[in-house]
């Protein structure tokens, strides 16, 4: 049973993250309620998955004309730079701090998408 939810969560947090949701949104949770796995585990297991399905998005953008390079580098060096910071609070971090700030980044993000549809409906 438990390598059919992992089968199963792989391909939800796939789909998610091919639509462009970002599919540790949903793995990390999936992970960590239903098949108890520590926060940090979660976190890098989805770094991985998300390593191999940025390449195959990238590449699928790419192809279709959609991916702008003009001033990337700062994008880039910006993202490594806190990459690094938020992997090595990770590792310090405990758990259970982990998990409440990855729900309030959940929280803060569903406000801010109702806030939007609230305001796409008023124009």
């Amino acid at each position: 049973m438990t390598i059919f939810l992992q089968i199963l969560f792989g391909v939800i947090a796939g789909f998610f993250g091919g639509m462009g949701m970002g599919g540790g949104t949903v793995l990390i949770p999936l992970l960590t309620i239903f098949l108890g796995f520590e926060q940090q585990l979660s976190q890098g297991i989805n770094l991985l998955s998300f390593l191999v399905m940025a390449v195959v998005s990238l590449l699928i953008h790419t192809k279709n004309g959609l991916v702008v390079t003009k001033n990337i580098f700062w994008l880039i060096l910006g993202g490594v730079i806190f990459a690094v910071i938020g992997s090595l609070l990770a590792t310090i971090l405990p758990s259970t701090i982990l998990k409440k700030i990855f729900g309030a980044f959940l929280c803060v993000i569903s406000i801010t998408e109702i806030f939007k549809v609230m305001m796409k409906k008023k124009k």
